[in-house]
């Protein structure tokens, strides 16, 4: 989904949830595509409820204020929402005032006392130049909800169980009429005695406090493979929160940082970096040990080299993250540097060979000649 949900609506980020719902039932009414046939209306209403979905749940505001989409995707303990779940254009107003369930007696109510599987977490890490050019372990601590121990994630007291929740009988909903000026509409929310599981703990595990999971901080050792960049995102599985009541554990996500190198910057899978040689290298040639990441390498500077040459070491780039046998290349810049001052030694020897090139070397001095040595 692409979008800010927040901009989505036209609401501040601390929008109170009557602006949401405003917002939300002012644009539900121009793009419903029951009465919008504009192209675009029917991707534009999904983008709307999405939000609404989002932005009306404290839980999931929550986590998209801290994540952003990885926070509310799907799998991520966001709930699923399709433009299918809504039938005609009345089906909107229930929406708004009931969030979900169905508009009058005959919709079935909705229990949720089955598994839940865990939140997806995201954790962003920095890593050093090198570390990402050749990959290799990582020590990271996460905070996250494991199924508790005691209790086996039932949240219930060792030796007691749950009974049938008396205010829901068991379906995990409420219903009430709700009079709108639109008419009136069934309104069908969340069981506050039972939170929507459809039982009531008979007596609370005192080590989790009746949630059946608890607040951990685990040590884990991830490996970076070679290659990675700003952006890479790795997939630990099942490493996120533990699932509710039986559920599978989400999964954790690593987004990945790199932080920059005085010496060498990348670019796609190569590497750059610049030297600066004498005037006298550039002329004559020379062999120099450089820089990689690799360590030291001897470059061959050619006789003649001129400002801005670029020179390659051929496999000595960034590995190609998913094939590290492939490496990029090295690209050296050569700057070349000119004295500002030689001495009187220095000074009879290159007017000397200025002469021998019938260089002009007068009024602008041995300067204008070591200059024009390089525009040959």
């Amino acid at each position: 989904m692409a979008g800010d949900y927040y901009q989505i609506l036209g609401i501040s980020r601390d929008a109170s949830k009557e602006e949401i719902k405003r917002a939300y039932r002012r644009l539900a009414r121009k793009y419903h595509p029951d009465v919008n046939k504009e192209a675009g209306a029917e991707e534009r209403f999904k983008e709307i409820n999405r939000a609404y979905e989002v932005l009306s749940e404290p839980e999931t505001r929550s986590r998209y204020d801290r994540f952003g989409e990885a926070g509310v995707a799907s799998g991520a303990g966001g709930v699923g929402f399709d433009y299918g779940d809504i039938g005609g254009f009345a089906d909107i107003f229930e929406t708004i005032f009931s969030g979900f369930g169905g508009m009058g007696s005959g919709t079935t109510s909705r229990r949720r006392s089955g598994p839940v599987r865990g939140d997806d977490l995201r954790l962003d890490l920095k890593l050093e130049f090198r570390e990402a050019v050749f990959g290799g372990e990582k020590q990271i601590r996460i905070p996250h909800l494991e199924s508790c121990q005691v209790c086996e994630g039932t949240g219930a007291k060792p030796g007691t169980g749950a009974h049938t929740c008396n205010t829901c009988n068991g379906s995990g909903q409420v219903r009430r009429a709700t009079r709108t000026p639109f008419g009136s509409f069934a309104q069908v929310s969340v069981c506050p005695t039972c939170n929507g599981t459809g039982e009531v703990i008979e007596e609370k595990c005192e080590a989790c406090g009746g949630a059946g999971r608890k607040q951990e901080t685990k040590k884990l050792k991830i490996t970076i493979p070679p290659g990675v960049d700003n952006g890479t995102r790795l997939r630990v599985s099942s490493e996120g929160d533990a699932g509710v009541r039986g559920g599978t554990p989400g999964d954790l996500y690593v987004y990945l940082f790199v932080e920059s190198d005085r010496e060498f910057t990348r670019e796609g899978i190569n590497i750059k970096s610049t030297i600066t040689i004498s005037y006298l290298q550039a002329i004559l040639g020379c062999r120099l040990e450089v820089n990689t990441v690799d360590g030291k390498e001897e470059l061959t500077i050619p006789s003649g080299t001129q400002p801005d040459t670029v020179l390659t070491l051929e496999n000595k780039g960034v590995p190609k993250l998913g094939n590290s046998v492939s490496r990029g290349d090295h690209l050296i810049t050569i700057k070349v540097g000119i004295p500002t001052k030689i001495n009187a030694e220095e000074r009879e020897l290159l007017e000397k060979l200025a002469k021998i090139k019938g260089e002009h070397t007068g009024k602008g001095g041995i300067e204008g000649f070591l200059g024009g040595l390089f525009h040959k």
